[in-house]
């Protein structure tokens, strides 16, 4: 019998098991996808790592990324925001400096012009050494545990304990956790509710990506190399996200749908003279399904069937006319991304357009300058979420033995935050287990 079982090895779930194994307790680690050296580009949620391996940006803050400061307070978080970045700096995060969007005059400027900056620390590997960190980390974890990857779990019971039936073996376990991502949330939803457990509310954030001049942000960036807004608007707050000095703008593909991404500067071979990120707007739905029904009403219907993505000059925006092919051969901005030109006000909610025209004023304010007419506008991107579980401060669920961590319990919706829940409960479970595992 193992002490715990972990569904999924994406960062929530390995951070949980390195502390557990620490401790001496037996662990099971099972996933739907494979070992990080046999991860291909198309297993881009699955595996160990999950999302995870991609460009390893953790962002530790307390102000977005999820909601761990309510749930168990912001000094808690922080010391677990350290032992985060202790642990990867082990398996060789450390060659990758850290850096602060703090900034007292952004804060300044921010508030002048009715925005506020949001502070981070941020450690951003990259793909490269993300996949170095995570390979170091899976050959010192695995040794040290029982882990079957690319395993499918028919059926999980309870009784006194926990039976796990998967196509090939069964397993008994004292303890379950779900540790599945964003990506595992069909799954998570129907095994939970065999176990007599209802989600609540989904969010679903809809944004446009904004592509600019870079010389425009260079005051503002003097002592950082990206900043984050908020936006006070009468529909909620939007937030900036993924800010990309001289980057480029790519497609993600995900859920079945096509937006556009930013990409980092330093993982393309050649940068740009543009800056682009994404200005967000969230939304709440009462179920998974409804939140994803709009996504493919609202996303789907601007890609079309294919890999379509809208874009915008700003002059055209504002003059709710659409953009031609003609105008963007001779755009003084240079688009990173083919897209279709078009109209945003045609495709996009009436709620998101009057938000965007709303921070863009306020940008505008904070840069002391006019955004250039030829400044792009690409739609639509998207972030979504799992549906929020009702779970205890040790993120135990409404069925006693079962824990939720990570992004699949609607607490945590970044890296460094899904990692951190991991380790929170990994701290709970060791300092119990004399009586959690008698």
């Amino acid at each position: 019998m193992y002490d715990v079982t972990i569904i999924g090895a994406g960062v929530a779930g390995i951070f949980l098991a390195h502390q557990l194994v620490e401790d001496g307790q037996r662990v099971l680690l099972l996933d739907a996808g494979k070992p990080i050296r046999e991860r291909k580009a198309e297993d881009a949620y699955l595996g160990f790592a999950g999302l995870g391996k991609s460009e390893g940006k953790f962002n530790y803050a307390t102000g977005f990324g999820g909601e761990l400061v309510s749930k168990i307070g912001e000094e808690t978080t922080r010391r677990l925001f350290e032992e985060v970045d202790d642990l990867l700096c082990t398996y060789g995060g450390g060659t990758v400096e850290t850096y602060s969007t703090h900034s007292p005059t952004v804060a300044s400027r921010a508030r002048r012009a009715d925005l506020h900056s949001v502070e981070t620390t941020v450690r951003h590997l990259g793909t490269v050494r993300t996949a170095a960190v995570f390979t170091a980390f899976e050959d010192a974890l695995l040794p040290r545990l029982d882990a079957r990857f690319e395993t499918t779990i028919e059926q999980i019971t309870k009784s006194k304990s926990f039976t796990i039936k998967t196509a090939d073996e069964t397993f008994v376990s004292q303890r379950i956790v779900f540790a599945t991502g964003r990506s595992g949330a069909d799954f998570t939803l129907h095994q939970l509710a065999t176990l007599g457990i209802t989600p609540q509310r989904t969010r679903l954030d809809l944004g446009v990506r904004i592509e600019t001049d870079e010389v425009l942000f260079r005051t503002l960036l003097q002592e950082t190399f990206e900043t984050k807004l908020g936006y006070d608007s009468p529909y909620g707050q939007a937030v900036t996200y993924c800010m990309n000095p001289r980057g480029r703008i790519i497609r993600k593909y995900q859920e079945g749908l096509v937006m556009p991404d930013g990409q980092n500067v330093h993982e393309t071979t050649d940068g740009s003279t543009n800056l682009n990120f994404t200005l967000f707007l969230p939304r709440y739905f009462s179920t998974l399904a409804k939140a994803n029904a709009y996504a493919a009403r609202i996303i789907g219907g601007i890609n079309q069937g294919g890999d379509r993505i809208l874009v915008q000059r700003l002059s055209d925006f504002r003059a709710s006319r659409a953009t031609a092919h003609d105008q963007l051969s001779r755009n003084t901005i240079v688009p990173s991304l083919t897209a279709s030109p078009g109209n945003l006000h045609a495709e996009m909610p009436a709620e998101d357009l009057l938000v965007l025209e709303g921070f863009l004023e306020r940008l505008e304010q904070l840069l002391e300058v006019e955004l250039p007419g030829d400044t792009l506008l690409y739609g639509l991107d998207g972030k979504f979420y799992a549906p929020m579980l009702e779970t205890s401060e040790t993120f135990e669920t409404t069925c006693p033995g079962v824990y939720a961590i990570g992004d699949c319990s609607g607490a945590t919706h970044s890296l460094a935050q899904a990692a951190a829940s991991g380790l929170h409960l990994g701290h709970a479970l060791t300092q119990n287990s004399r009586s959690l595992f008698a």
